[in-house]
């Protein structure tokens, strides 16, 4: 039996997560996510994908984050036409994010050709609606803990990863071999997520990145939220907290509605600015079994915020001078109502603008982290003089410790285990750990090779 791996995305970087697993002239793509952050790796979302999508056989989805899930309706445009393996949380909140993914894409390029700004004549979205919904057609829910039939006589088992809603790690095992990837390994003790479940054996293991070269801080998020909420209101601010849409969002309001419990932010309004958030929050309490919150404790902290659905509404809450919290998406601040908030408030000392999670190269995110003093939104260059604050222990993922309490998890060192989905540095922080403390035969992947799994 011949097995080959080939990493089309999400290596050298942490965005745009393509795995190409070729099993004796089956060929399997474990993730088809988008490109974000930096120029230059956005346009490689235009590139013609590296291998015909007509030849594909299948998808294996680990979770609906867009740099996991976001090309596929292009993939399926160009001729992808096979089934698309995922866990039924994952499939429904792709039913969310795509279709939201693909009206972004229609609405900019729609304002593009209006503004006339743009290069080609006319300007087209990435994908459209019916490409999404065609893509979403193609979805196959499968069960936790089981194994599903691939082609190339090969099976899929998908396991709790924590991270988000209907996270999974899939182990993929033909005749002799098992392969594992991580996809996105989220938190251990998370009062919102379950542990990533632990794996007993591998030939070959794909782990991700994200924060190979760090850990978070051993702060309560809660604790720490609290009190960037208390001094701003104090100085008569706003607290506006670009959020992904999808996990960061539903654990800020659980952490809110912690603290409105312990007796703190009594009169603080709470606002959910972005209809894909809502979606996805309305979500929690139809999976229960994907996470740790009680029937009683997810509508409660769904609650606590009210939500902003329409533009108008959303106008309102940016003018309304009171103290308040605002969530918004998107959460590295690249495009969504977030903007409007930050470019209407993020000039006034008293405002207080949180980042929640990771910040990649190259986002407006990142860039006011990082100390920008403006920032050029909507055509505009606006003053940042609010208060910058960052939570990165809020963070969905593993840190570079757990990544290594999640590989110390297998009986025996796999062959060989490849490092993927992280920046370079990130990356080969996590191969040195991984040599020094487990003394595995560990690699950064690197995206020009083809390896044989022998």
């Amino acid at each position: 039996m011949s097995m080959n791996l080939t990493s089309l995305g999400g290596a050298g970087t942490v965005t745009g997560s393509r795995h190409l697993l070729e099993i004796d002239g089956a060929k399997l793509l474990v993730d088809c996510g988008l490109f974000q952050g930096l120029k230059v790796l956005r346009e490689r979302n235009w590139a013609p994908f590296p291998i015909d999508p007509k030849t594909i056989d299948a998808v294996v989805l680990t979770h609906a984050h867009l740099d996991h899930s976001g090309y596929l309706p292009k993939f399926v445009r160009e001729g992808f036409h096979g089934p698309i393996y995922c866990s039924s949380a994952t499939a429904d909140l792709c039913e969310i994010l795509l279709k939201d993914s693909a009206h972004i894409a229609e609405k900019d390029a729609e304002y593009a050709n209006r503004k006339g700004a743009t290069k080609h004549k006319p300007a087209l979205p990435l994908y459209t609606m019916p490409d999404a919904e065609r893509a979403l057609k193609q979805l196959r829910p499968i069960e936790f803990s089981t194994e599903t039939s691939l082609p190339g006589g090969a099976v899929v088992k998908l396991r709790r990863a924590g991270h988000i809603l209907g996270a999974a790690t899939a182990e993929i095992r033909a005749q002799d071999r098992i392969v594992v990837f991580s996809g996105d390994l989220g938190r251990y003790d998370d009062p919102f997520m379950p542990d990533p479940a632990s794996i007993a054996e591998a030939d070959y293991v794909l782990v991700e990145s994200t924060y190979g070269d760090r850990t978070h801080a051993k702060i309560d998020p809660m604790e720490a939220l609290g009190d960037v909420i208390e001094r701003t209101v104090r100085r008569g601010g706003t607290v506006v907290i670009p959020a992904f849409a999808v996990g960061r969002a539903q654990l800020l309001l659980y952490h809110l509605w912690m603290l409105k419990q312990a007796g703190r932010l009594q009169l603080v309004p709470i606002f959910l600015d972005s209809p894909m958030a809502i979606d996805a929050t309305e979500l929690l309490c139809r999976h229960l079994d994907d996470h740790r919150l009680s029937s009683k404790v997810c509508k409660e902290s769904c609650e606590i915020a009210t939500y902003v659905r329409d533009v108008e509404a959303s106008k309102a809450v940016t003018a309304n001078p009171m103290p308040k919290v605002i969530i918004a998406a998107s959460g590295m601040a690249t495009g969504g109502r977030v903007l409007h908030h930050i470019r209407a408030l993020g000039s006034e000392a008293k405002n207080t603008i949180l980042f929640s999670g990771y910040q990649a190269i190259g986002t407006r995110g990142a860039k006011i982290l990082d100390g920008a003093g403006e920032t050029r939104i909507f055509g505009q260059w606006i003053p940042i003089r609010a208060e910058i604050a960052s939570l990165p222990m809020l963070s969905a993922h593993a840190d570079s410790d757990e990544i290594l309490r999640w590989l110390g998890g297998f009986a025996k060192p796999p062959r060989r285990t490849f490092i993927v989905h992280g920046e370079p540095s990130a990356s080969e922080a996590l191969r040195v750990r991984i040599d020094r403390d487990l003394g595995w035969d560990s690699a950064v992947v690197d995206p020009s090779r083809r390896y044989a799994l022998a």
